[in-house]
C-alpha cells in the first residue's frame, strides 16, 4: 500500500521476509538477498498478500439486540412507536447495564471472531452504551479482554458522551458522570482514545469541548462522531484539538475538509449507517480528495444504526454508495485506518513494520471491494505467525 501509479504499490512475483514478527525485506522474488536462504519458506501459491485489515470504528461491546425494532419499522411502526415500546438506544443501554462482564464478553468475542475471519488484525472498540459510571468502565474492561483472548489488537475508545441518559440534563451528565468515568478509565489503563457524538440529538460542540479538554489534560488523543445528520460545528472543534479522525462526516463542508487537512485528521467513512438509516447526504469525498484528507472505511458495527459485521462489505458499500475507488477502499481499511487510530507500525507492507498480513484467494486487489458477501481470505499472519 505504498504510493504508486496503481494506488496499491503492487509487487508481482514477490517475496516477503519476516523475522521476529516484523517485515525485514520485501521485493521481487529474484532479488531476495542470499543471506535469507536459510529461513523457512512458506509458498503462497500466487495468492494476493495485503496488510491485514483494520476496523477503525466499532461498537461491538453491547447487550441485547435491536432486531425486533428493525422488524417493527418494516411493519409500519414509527420511531415514536418503537420508542414507546422500549426500543432505540434506551433498550441497548438497559441491556448493557444489566449484563455481566462475562456475558458481554461472550457476545463481543463472537463479533470479534467474525471480523478476524475476514482478515482483520486490529479493532477499535468504543464504550458508550452504559451512560453511567460503572457500565462505561465495564464496557472498556470487556474490550481489553477481547485483545487478551483473541489474536487481534484492540484499541479502546471512551465514548461516554454518546447520548444523554433519560431524565438527566446533558451538562450535568457531562460533569458528574462522563468526565469522572473518563478520569477513572485513564487511571486504570482502560482507555486509549476519547470520542464524542456532536449532533443535535446528542451533545453540542461546547459540551464536547469540556470532554476533550479533560482528554487533553490526561494526554489522550481524541476523535469525533460529527456531521452525520447535520452540521453543528463538530469538525472545527475536532480539528482544534488535533483529532486523529472525524467520523461519519456526511454533512461536512469544503471548509471542514480543509480544516481536517491542516490538522492532519483522517475522515472515517461509515457506509453501514448511511445504508441502514436511508440517508441521502453523502460525505464530500471529492473535497477530501482535493484537500488530501486521508479517507478510512469502517463498519461502525453497532446494534442500532449499523449492524454490519463485514469490513469487506463496508469496502464494497464505500465504493458503490460513496464513489470510492477500490484502491481508496483498501487504503481506507489498511494504511488510512491505521492513521485514524494513531498506529504507525502497521497498515502497510514495509520493512520494519509488524507482520500483520492477510493472504487472499485472489490475484488482483480490486477483487476485495468488488465482491458482495464474499470472503476470499486464505489465512492471516498476525505478528509474524501464520494461522494455518
Amino acid at each position: 500500500m505504498a504510493p504508486g501509479n496503481d494506488g496499491y504499490g503492487l509487487v508481482r512475483d514477490a517475496s516477503l521476509v519476516v523475522v521476529d514478527g516484523h517485515i525485514t525485506w520485501i521485493g521481487p522474488s529474484g532479488d531476495r538477498p542470499e543471506h535469507y536462504t536459510d529461513l523457512e519458506e512458506k509458498p503462497c501459491g500466487g495468492r494476493l498478500i495485503t496488510p491485514a485489515l483494520i476496523d477503525c470504528h466499532t461498537h461491538i461491546v453491547y447487550g441485547g439486540t435491536r432486531a425486533r425494532e428493525f422488524e417493527m419499522r418494516l411493519n409500519g411502526a414509527s420511531y415514536e412507536d418503537v420508542s414507546r415500546a422500549g426500543g432505540g438506544i434506551v433498550s441497548t443501554v438497559s441491556a448493557t447495564r444489566n449484563q455481566s462482564e462475562v456475558d458481554l464478553l461472550h457476545a463481543a468475542l463472537v463479533r470479534a471472531d467474525a471480523l478476524i475471519a475476514q482478515g482483520v488484525s486490529a479493532i477499535e472498540i468504543k464504550s458508550g452504551y452504559g451512560l453511567d459510571y460503572d457500565t462505561e468502565l465495564k464496557m472498556l474492561r470487556v474490550a481489553r479482554k477481547i485483545g487478551e483472548q483473541r489474536p487481534v489488537r484492540v484499541i479502546t475508545t471512551f465514548l461516554g458522551a454518546h447520548a444523554v441518559p433519560d431524565g438527566m440534563d446533558a451538562d450535568v451528565y457531562i460533569d458528574t458522570v462522563c468526565i469522572p468515568a473518563l478520569e477513572t478509565a485513564h487511571a486504570e489503563g482502560l482507555v486509549d482514545m476519547v470520542d464524542g457524538f456532536c449532533e443535535g440529538i446528542a451533545f453540542s460542540a461546547t459540551q464536547i469541548e469540556r470532554v476533550f479538554e479533560k482528554a487533553q489534560a490526561l494526554g489522550l488523543p481524541v476523535k469525533l462522531h460529527s456531521d452525520q445528520l447535520s452540521n453543528i460545528g463538530g469538525t472545527p472543534l475536532a480539528t482544534q484539538f488535533g483529532a486523529l479522525s472525524v467520523d461519519h462526516v456526511e454533512y461536512a463542508t469544503d471548509a471542514d475538509a480543509k480544516a481536517m487537512a491542516q490538522a492532519g485528521s483522517t475522515a472515517v467513512l461509515l457506509p453501514g449507517a448511511f445504508y441502514t438509516l436511508h440517508e441521502t447526504q453523502k460525505p464530500p469525498v471529492q473535497a477530501f480528495r482535493d484537500h488530501h484528507v486521508p479517507m478510512a472505511v469502517a463498519t461502525d458495527w453497532n446494534p442500532g444504526s449499523s449492524p454490519l459485521g463485514s469490513l469487506l462489505l463496508a469496502m464494497n458499500m464505500a465504493c458503490t454508495l460513496f464513489g470510492l475507488t477500490p484502491a481508496e477502499a483498501l487504503a481506507g481499511t489498511t494504511c488510512h485506518a491505521a492513521r485514524a487510530l494513531g498506529l504507525d507500525d502497521c497498515g502497510v507492507i514495509a520493512t520494519g513494520k509488524r507482520a500483520d498480513l492477510a493472504i487472499w484467494n485472489i490475484e488482483e486487489p480490486g477483487e476485495l471491494a468488488y465482491g458482495i458477501g464474499i470472503n476470499p481470505l486464505h489465512t492471516r499472519v498476525f505478528g509474524g505467525v501464520m494461522e494455518r
